[in-house]
């Protein structure tokens, strides 16, 4: 599931909205060229959504996950930590020189502006770092993209498919809580991000994580079958 310490609402890999679609990928990353295919993965917070995304890898999708892609770009060291720390102060620098996640999330998620301002640091930060990624991959494959707020950017216009995890609000709460994350602060995050409604609109492929690990992987046998069809046909288009 998402961290409940990431307080990085960047979650479209760097993707703004009203980026279109050519040949199967954004173009302002330059993989549209690329013959594969492109999946975003997406859920509300406390969904399951990286679960997910661990187990497609290791069925043999490539994951850029653009959570962690963010976390990276304000890295201890980074010039994206010092720019963070410039807008938003030092005292948000955690003792061993980290980004203190957790006070960065209650500013950002209880102000707009603030949320934007930190958007505005990071956002070329993730899709430089994601562009360098993306041209490291072999040249065919499935590429998934772990997008956490990919329906909020209008982003799923940017994937060939999207999926989308989902789960009952109040066993998402639970797993938010047991993560260390208090239910008011779960709540807030929730309420910054899309609706249930709003996600199944823009899903090609809804996957139910409201069950046990070995029901999910049962759905995710289904899921990745249907992921190699849809690659196998792609190529045998071009």
């Amino acid at each position: 599931m998402q961290s409940p310490g990431c307080a990085l609402p960047c979650a479209a890999a760097g993707m703004e909205p009203g980026h279109q679609r050519k040949g199967g990928a954004c173009a302002c990353l330059g993989w549209q060229t690329r013959p594969v295919l492109t999946v975003g993965l997406t859920g509300g917070i406390g969904s399951g959504k990286s679960a997910v995304a661990s187990r497609l890898a290791t069925r043999g999708s490539l994951l850029i996950d653009a959570d962690q892609i963010a976390r990276d770009v304000v890295g201890t060291g980074t010039p994206g930590l010092a720019a963070v720390l410039a807008e938003f102060g030092a005292e948000l620098a955690a003792p061993d020189g980290s980004l203190d996640r957790l006070a960065l999330g209650r500013i950002v998620f209880a102000d707009a502006a603030a949320r934007g301002r930190l958007e505005a640091i990071v956002h070329p930060l993730i899709r430089a770092e994601t562009r360098r990624r993306i041209a490291q991959l072999p040249p065919d494959g499935i590429v998934l993209h772990d997008v956490p707020l990919l329906v909020e950017v209008h982003a799923e216009g940017s994937y060939d498919l999207v999926l989308v995890v989902e789960a009952p609000r109040e066993l998402r709460l639970v797993r938010l809580e047991g993560r260390g994350l208090p239910r008011d602060q779960a709540l807030a995050r929730m309420a910054t991000q899309a609706t249930d409604e709003q996600r199944r609109e823009a899903a090609d492929i809804v996957i139910d994580n409201s069950g046990n690990l070995d029901e999910l992987d049962v759905r995710l046998d289904e899921v990745w079958r249907e992921l190699l069809a849809r690659r196998d046909a792609r190529a045998a288009a071009e």
